[in-house]
């Protein structure tokens, strides 16, 4: 059975995920609100952040991957297993890592024969261009989308990069009580048309 990918970003209502975790995760472009997400941070939310945060194997983005990788070995106290899970990072500059279980990619044909073999689902965190490409490239199977109220204006967006006509089902939804919406949407199908009140 082939390994779903299932992309989670928190994201605002505007559709910006750069730097939710805080002010010095990415300041490229000049982006001055890095940790936009802490001040909506509460215990509902905490929960379902943990349970997606289960041990799993990772599809990354180079940048995305140099973040984690100059954090999480050092702090695998607050995420239990990411140390051990495989990290499959798309780049076309790198090629080896010292963080341990790491596998680079070159190009979507190597996402494709990986999504395509056996082993665990693949979870993308951040990765916001490559995220582009696997929409693009109808390989998204999931979306856990993390809505923060509010809107920046400015930033890296995680649908700025024309992904393709296609249909998704709620299967889980959840708002908490700073008015987090976090919902989870399953890959299905084409997308219909029609005509209201008809």
């Amino acid at each position: 059975m082939k390994r779903k990918i299932i992309v989670i970003s928190m994201i605002t209502l505007d559709g910006v995920m750069q730097a939710p975790g805080g002010p010095e995760e990415d300041t490229s472009g000049g982006f001055k609100f890095g940790g936009w997400a802490a001040p909506n941070s509460d215990e509902v939310g905490n929960k379902i952040m943990e349970e997606l945060m289960n041990p799993a194997e990772y599809l990354l983005g180079r940048k995305t991957f140099e973040i984690w990788e100059g954090y999480w070995p050092e702090h695998e106290d607050n995420w239990p297993g990411i140390n051990d899970g495989t990290k499959f990072v798309m780049s076309r500059t790198r090629e080896k890592s010292d963080w341990k279980n790491t596998v680079f990619l070159k190009n979507i044909a190597g996402i494709k024969k990986l999504k395509n073999s056996e082993g665990p689902d693949l979870q993308v965190w951040g990765s916001g261009k490559l995220v582009q490409q696997l929409l693009k490239n109808d390989l998204v199977d999931e979306l856990w989308l993390i809505i923060h109220p509010l809107t920046l204006g400015k930033g890296k967006k995680l649908f700025d990069d024309g992904p393709i006509p296609a249909a998704f089902t709620l299967t889980k939804s959840t708002i908490t009580p700073y008015g987090v919406i976090i919902s989870n949407y399953k890959r299905a199908g084409e997308v219909e048309t029609g005509t209201l009140g008809a």
